[in-house]
């Protein structure tokens, strides 16, 4: 197999292990139900995957760089914090929209993965929380944002966009646009200091 190909298969028995994990879950899921998938011999999946964690780790970590990505770009942008609060909302949105079956593994399966690994992922995820937090309380401090707790402010702004990937369907009836602007919309209205 050329090198151009294999490098093909990997990226298709990675996106077929991500769809396998969110149908069943990540314990329940075996290498051979991925092999069967792939049309590959269980024993000919192992010359392009050393283990079932490794897709784990792999689909985790490119998310979670992929988020951090994305706050770099925001921490680095003009505007205040609703504008930055804003560009995260539509960060998370997009990704669950278009990224769908691997945010639904990096969102449920990531408690599977073993230490070191573990550690290390939590560790961004705090990262990526506490930079998060800082933009809010920046925007509290400075009178943009309304004068609630950060912590609030923080986990309501999250939780209401990590549920996206398990009802949003690119064929129902909701246009990603629309999507992105009601949900923008309620939860911004929610924050900004309207008393400015």
């Amino acid at each position: 197999m050329q090198e151009n190909e294999k490098k093909n298969k990997k990226q298709d028995i990675y996106r077929e292990a991500a769809k396998l994990f969110r149908e069943k879950g990540y314990n329940a899921a075996s290498m051979r139900d991925l092999a069967e998938r792939v049309q590959l011999k269980a024993s000919s999946l192992y010359s392009h995957i050393g283990s079932k964690e490794e897709i784990l780790v792999k689909i985790c970590f490119d998310n979670a760089n992929h988020f951090i990505d994305g706050m770099e770009k925001v921490e680095n942008m003009k505007g205040g914090a609703a504008d930055k609060i804003k560009a995260l909302l539509l960060l998370h949105i997009r990704t669950a929209i278009e990224e769908t079956t691997a945010v639904t593994v990096f969102n449920d399966e990531w408690k599977h993965l073993s230490e070191p690994q573990l550690s290390e992922f939590v560790k961004l995820r705090k990262d990526y929380e506490n930079r998060f937090r800082k933009i809010i309380k920046k925007g509290i401090d400075e009178g943009e944002l309304k004068d609630l707790s950060a912590e609030i402010f923080l986990y309501s702004l999250l939780n209401s966009v990590y549920w996206l990937h398990n009802w949003y369907r690119p064929q129902g009836k909701i246009k990603p646009e629309q999507l992105e602007h009601d949900i923008v919309l309620m939860l911004m209205d929610g924050i900004i200091n309207v008393r400015m």
